[in-house]
């Protein structure tokens, strides 16, 4: 019974019958209420298919606008890490919870959740309990984050600009920046999608720095997927000779989002939230409040803008 509403849900979320934020409903649901008969291997789908969703929906944008979005939005996001990952060292140190976990849930907030924590994970020797309590707070809060801010963006009157900015600096995961975005408008996913990916290659930096303070000899997963999405891009702008190839690979993109966030939903289990426990969650909850808030109040104040 539970490999048939899997197979019904993936199938519904990968042909556009369910709208990104319902497949993540619907995941949400069959998580919470039945046993995940492929738990590991719709994780390791999820992980692929969204990177290659990613790439797709590159298809549909202008390189010169990603390129000066990019660039408008670096210094916003040098900052916004800087400070998400000395407060989120902060307060995990004050609710005293372990050290690595609250590196990794730190790292999840400030850069792109749970990409940043795989990348980061094998290279400060994080045991699989602490991979997966740090996995399991980002996740929650990213599933949450998906559904409340499209609502809260249209109760603040937020131009698509203003919530794809706030979106890509206050939601964990890629996915669910685009999940939002996609939702909220065109202008919205581009604006999102975009400084999101230039807030993803940040991974390197901190890989490095990790690394380095670690003395890790981990092999450091480099963000491939960024590089094919700009070339995506590159392509729609420069090569029109493809021209009517580009709106397909533009929408299985969008298609392969919303499949990818349906296997992100059936994801989170009840032994899931067990499991994360109370103060790494608090930890999460809080640092991501702040976050969201700050960045936020800075959108709406114009103080930071594309």
């Amino acid at each position: 019974m539970q490999k048939i509403v899997f197979f019904v849900g993936l199938i519904l979320a990968a042909t556009g019958l369910l709208s990104p934020p319902l497949a993540l409903a619907a995941g949400l649901v069959y998580g919470l209420t039945l046993a995940h008969p492929y738990h590991l291997e719709a994780r390791r789908l999820s992980k692929f298919l969204l990177q290659a969703s990613v790439v797709g929906l590159g298809f549909g944008m202008n390189l010169a606008d990603v390129l000066k979005v990019g660039r408008s939005g670096f210094l916003y996001t040098a900052c916004s890490i800087t400070g998400a990952m000395l407060l989120g060292l902060a307060i995990g140190r004050w609710l005293q919870v372990e050290r690595t976990s609250s590196f990794l849930i730190t790292v999840g907030t400030a850069i792109c959740g749970g990409s940043a924590i795989a990348a980061v994970g094998p290279i400060s020797n994080a045991t699989e309990e602490e991979m997966a309590v740090s996995l399991g707070t980002v996740f929650v809060l990213n599933s949450i984050a998906l559904l409340l801010f499209p609502p809260l963006g249209w109760a603040l009157h937020l131009s698509q600009t203003q919530f794809g900015l706030w979106s890509a600096l206050a939601i964990h995961d890629t996915s669910s920046v685009v999940g939002a975005t996609a939702k909220y408008g065109a202008v919205a996913l581009e604006v999102g999608t975009t400084v999101k990916l230039a807030r993803a290659l940040w991974i390197v930096p901190v890989s490095v720095l990790t690394s380095i303070f670690m003395k890790s000899k981990s092999r450091i997963q480099w963000p491939w997927f960024i590089g094919l999405f700009c070339l995506a891009a590159m392509a729609k702008t420069y090569v029109p000779s493809f021209g009517a190839a580009y709106p397909v690979l533009s929408h299985l993109g969008k298609l392969g989002l919303t499949a990818t966030l349906f296997l992100i939903g059936t994801g989170l289990s009840r032994s899931t939230l067990r499991q994360v426990g109370v103060r790494p969650l608090l930890q999460g909850v809080l640092l991501w409040a702040i976050v969201a808030a700050g960045s936020l109040l800075l959108v709406l104040k114009g103080w930071i803008g594309l």
